[in-house]
């Protein structure tokens, strides 16, 4: 199989997705979901860059980051999966996670909203490992609505909750703007809002 060619240092958001070992449903054990939060948030205070969102299902992750201030976007996966492994991994177990990720770069505020939406509503096709491996929590029927899902940033775009994981969009930003005088640096398509000030997917 060729090596996936990745893209960084661009400039841009990129949407990841990475598997547990053999598609196993690894991230259902206890406290699973929950240790994995903590290690990303690590991960972003650690290398510095922006979680824009997140959905964790039981066999796989999708991220929509941004590139780290400090070293590369494969470092910190890489530590990221490094991490959470110990953490995770039982003894008798050889590895948590496959070895590889999709990495698909996200130049524009259309795909930045695509992909958002991708993570927390629309399906994927269990056939095809570069769309996720399964289905997203709704139409997994893992919940009815997609607020109903905890692992995920879903949340706090509908509601402003803060949870583990710090979500960057500009509306938040604003909020440490306030407290620390100065704006995070967000690529310019990811400041896009509605009138009444929710994130623009939303949108029905």
């Amino acid at each position: 199989m060729a090596k996936p060619v990745r893209y960084q240092q661009c400039g841009c958001f990129h949407f990841l997705t990475f598997s547990c070992f053999r598609r196993q449903a690894l991230l259902t054990r206890e406290g699973a979901y929950s240790v994995f939060e903590h290690e990303l948030e690590a991960a972003r205070v650690r290398y510095g860059f922006v979680i824009a969102g997140y959905v964790l299902m039981p066999e796989h992750v999708h991220l929509l980051v941004g590139e780290p201030r400090q070293s590369l976007l494969p470092v910190a996966l890489q530590v990221l999966k490094q991490q959470t492994s110990r953490k995770l991994k039982v003894s008798r177990e050889v590895q948590f996670w496959q070895r590889r990720y999709y990495d698909f770069n996200v130049y524009n505020e259309e795909k930045r909203v695509e992909k958002l939406r991708y993570m927390h509503r629309n399906p994927g096709s269990p056939a095809h490992e570069l769309c996720a491996l399964g289905w997203n929590p709704v139409k997994r029927g893992l919940v009815e609505k997609p607020e109903e899902w905890p692992w995920s940033s879903f949340r706090h775009y509908a509601t402003g909750e803060a949870g583990t994981v710090e979500i960057e969009p500009e509306w938040t930003a604003r909020k440490r703007e306030a407290k620390a005088g100065r704006l995070l640096r967000v690529p310019p398509f990811a400041r896009k809002e509605a009138k009444d000030g929710a994130p623009t997917f939303e949108e029905s």
